[in-house]
């Protein structure tokens, strides 16, 4: 039993490494490849990753069949449709890798913006941001994008369990002018996050992350349990909450939509409250996802066996919240 723990624990260590050292090759090769090639770079990188990759496939697959659930497709334009998700992800991590060798500039004229207004005007109220996102389009572009035009952004992240690739991952983050906030411990993050919020600071959630053997909502169908941590922290520091996600078009330009703030339900009776602004967050998820159902690339599986994935990519999520850990303190 030792030895095949050891085993295991040396198999991990070995992906890591290989997650590591990949990154690194991507992050220098990206800024010194020629446009032309680095497009027949990430179309190779699709096709062999896709196949190779199979549990992401699945998962791909998966995303397609919730999304679309309500539509009667063929089982090869499901795959399509995974397909073009996985290639979007794919594509994503290149030009995200691309922003830290790009001027401000250069960042914000490569991802137009949509409803920039809302996000001045949640700012204004001087209660800091929550950005309700998704794992969809270019969803590592939000907050570079709005950092790159001088906004002050964190993201809440689950990091892997190797710190050497957390440090590293953090690093690049900060490097594109991005905050990170550890989504454990729980409560060190509630207070980080809070904290932001109190400087009228944006944090960038992605709660499409579902945690497997309870149930408090339903998501396209399926009952299903959603993190609190964003509804609690809302409602905690009396935060704007703005949908927002990074979409790419036919022509690979991408555009970071801001929606307007969420009107939250407040009642005074906080577990209440919490329950039914719950399911409107989800809803906004449900609007996003159906109307990009081949951009959405949630990468960790409902129920069992996500420990198995998460060597290769971090989940970027929030931490599952309780009331107690937000207790925010008043000045």
């Amino acid at each position: 039993m030792k030895d095949r723990f050891s085993f295991k624990k040396f198999l991990y260590w070995l992906l890591y490494r290989a997650a590591e050292y990949a990154l690194r090759a991507i992050i220098f090769l990206v800024p010194r490849i020629p446009p032309r090639l680095l497009v027949l770079m990430t179309s190779a990188t699709v096709h062999v990753t896709f196949a190779i990759l199979w549990p992401y496939r699945k998962l791909m697959e998966e995303n397609v069949s919730m999304a679309l659930k309500d539509e009667v497709l063929p089982v090869e334009r499901r795959k399509t449709v995974a397909r073009m998700a996985w290639r979007n992800f794919v594509q994503g991590l290149y030009e995200t890798a691309s922003t830290l060798y790009t001027s401000r500039d250069m960042i914000c004229a490569s991802v137009a913006v949509e409803g920039e207004e809302h996000l001045k005007q949640a700012l204004e109220k001087r209660k800091g941001v929550i950005a309700l996102g998704a794992h969809l389009g270019n969803f590592t572009m939000i907050a570079p994008r709005l950092a790159a035009a001088g906004y002050p952004f964190s993201i809440l992240v689950k990091h892997p369990p190797d710190q050497r690739l957390a440090r590293l991952l953090d690093g690049y983050r900060a490097k594109a002018g991005v905050k990170t906030i550890s989504a454990k411990p729980r409560t060190q993050a509630a207070r980080q996050i809070l904290g932001a919020l109190r400087r009228n600071e944006a944090v960038v959630v992605l709660p499409d992350v579902f945690k497997s053997g309870k149930v408090n909502t339903e998501f396209l169908g399926s009952a299903v349990y959603v993190r609190r941590g964003p509804v609690t922290l809302a409602l905690r520091a009396g935060a704007a909450v703005l949908p927002m996600c990074v979409t790419r078009d036919a022509e690979d330009r991408l555009t970071l939509h801001i929606s307007p703030e969420i009107d939250l339900v407040r009642t005074g009776d906080l577990q209440e409250d919490v329950a039914a602004n719950l399911a409107l967050f989800t809803r906004h998820l449900e609007e996003m996802v159906r109307r990009y159902p081949d951009q959405w690339c949630r990468l960790s599986p409902q129920g069992t066996g996500e420990e198995n994935l998460r060597p290769i990519f971090p989940d970027f999520v929030e931490p599952e919240l309780e009331l107690k850990d937000v207790k925010e303190r008043r000045s």
